[in-house]
């Protein structure tokens, strides 16, 4: 941009220069074919320049047809450059001009021939030279300089403070990911504005949130699994050794504590089953899903629970529609029906009742509904209810045969079966559980 600004300044000066010279130069070839037929050194040319009184200019040559000088008040013809080849291209009818801007000042030069009857009578030669504005042109260039070095040196300036602006704050993103990498889950990035690394760093600190949620989730369910593992180990461990430390035990003790040594290796199985559930629902491989009859699920698993609801006196009813078929795996499916029949079953008051219902709602959602009459759970406790071993009344939970795992399948289970599932209180005493999985058409 500044060679530019310097390269048309420069030239705008040559054209008026230019067209200045020229000017001169024509109107004394004008005046000088007025007023003779031929130059020669007789004729009076001094006389017709005084009178013309040409200014502005360095110096004025005027020569005859051969070349030799008839005017030439500042000897320029014997100083040396003297151009005398344009002064004889001018003689053979050429109009000629050039320009150079040399050691701070402006050359002009202009040569025209002086014409008589079709044939050069002589030439005239226009020279200027022009300091001014060459010092003018050479400050403007000087300032440009200063300004340009100026302007380059904000620049660096500029552009190496954004580049360490830049850097720190990757900087500090690097070291908050080696920090989390390390384990500290509660390590933060503080860093304002809206840019992309502002969102960048907000993002970061939302993903570390849900890193620290979840390993604390993780070492909770690995918690809360160890002490339910360990309580039936405990619990056959002890009968064992009582048996081995009593050698003359009678056969009836022996075998109600084998009895309860097969209860307590049951409930091992059952909760490590469950473990086993949770950890398939929880890994990417999916099974392949197939049209399932919720229907035939539900009906299969209130006749596999009916003698567990007879020995606590109750009433199992049913309202089943037809055709009420999801796109999911049998043990899925059955997996919901199961816990949460079992559920309200187990967590019921004596000689209560559960109701099922399944229905079509909307033509395009598969409703199960499981309602109990039982003790109902607080609304405290409401949020937490299918959370992994969670329990409202742990000894209550214990004496019905709960591991807490249950609600906790159901939910990771629907979930994976991109439905939903609900937990509320009745109205009059219980709980109604309801679960909404979209339509399969077969």
């Amino acid at each position: 941009m500044n060679t530019y600004f310097l390269m048309a300044s420069r030239n705008m000066i040559f054209g008026s220069k230019q067209a200045f010279v020229e000017n001169q130069a024509t109107l004394i070839a004008s005046l000088l074919e007025e007023t003779f037929d031929v130059l020669t050194a007789d004729d009076d040319v001094q006389r017709v320049m005084e009178q013309l009184g040409v200014t502005g200019v360095t110096s004025i040559v005027i020569t005859d047809p051969m070349g030799f000088a008839l005017y030439d008040p500042g000897g320029s013809v014997s100083q040396t450059g003297f151009p005398a080849g344009y002064i004889r291209r001018a003689l053979e009818g050429f109009d000629i001009f050039y320009a150079r801007f040399s050691e701070g000042a402006f050359y002009s030069s202009a040569f025209r021939p002086v014409m008589s009857r079709g044939a050069a009578i002589g030439a005239v030669y226009v020279h200027d030279r022009d300091e001014e504005q060459g010092s003018i042109l050479l400050e403007m260039q000087r300032t440009i300089r200063d300004i340009s070095i100026l302007i380059a040196i904000f620049s660096v300036i500029v552009v190496v403070l954004i580049l360490w602006s830049v850097m720190r704050r990757v900087t500090s993103i690097i070291k908050a990911i080696k920090s989390v990498r390390e384990g500290e889950y509660s390590y933060r990035i503080n860093m304002s504005g809206s840019d992309e690394r502002a969102l960048l760093s907000d993002e970061f600190n939302s993903l570390t949130n849900r890193l620290r949620e979840t390993d604390e989730l993780r070492r909770r369910f690995v918690a809360d699994a160890s002490h339910e593992l360990k309580t039936p180990l405990a619990s056959i461990r002890l009968l064992s050794d009582s048996i081995l430390q009593n050698e003359g035990i009678e056969r009836e003790t022996m075998q109600e504590f084998i009895s309860d040594i097969g209860q307590e290796a049951e409930r091992l199985a059952r909760t490590t089953g469950k473990l086993m559930t949770l950890t398939r629902l929880d890994s990417d491989i999916e099974d392949e899903k197939t049209s399932v009859d919720m229907q035939s699920a539900v009906v299969a698993t209130l006749r596999m629970l009916s003698p567990l609801a007879a020995s606590r006196g109750l009433t199992l009813e049913s309202e089943l529609e037809e055709d009420c078929f999801v796109r999911a795996t049998e043990d899925s499916a059955h997996q919901v029906v199961f816990n949460l029949i079992e559920n309200a079953i187990k967590y019921n008051k004596p000689n209560g009742s559960v109701y099922v219902r399944l229905r079509i709602e909307d033509g395009r959602i598969v409703v199960l509904t499981v309602d109990d009459r039982g003790v109902g759970v607080p609304d405290e406790d409401l949020p937490y209810i299918f959370d992994r071993f969670y329990r409202v009344d742990k000894a209550r939970s214990r004496e019905a045969g709960g591991s807490g795992l249950g609600l906790s399948i159901v939910w990771d289970t629907v979930q994976e079966m991109k439905g939903t599932v609900t937990a509320t209180r009745r109205v009059g005493g219980g709980m109604r559980f309801q679960v909404r999985l979209a339509l399969y058409e077969v």
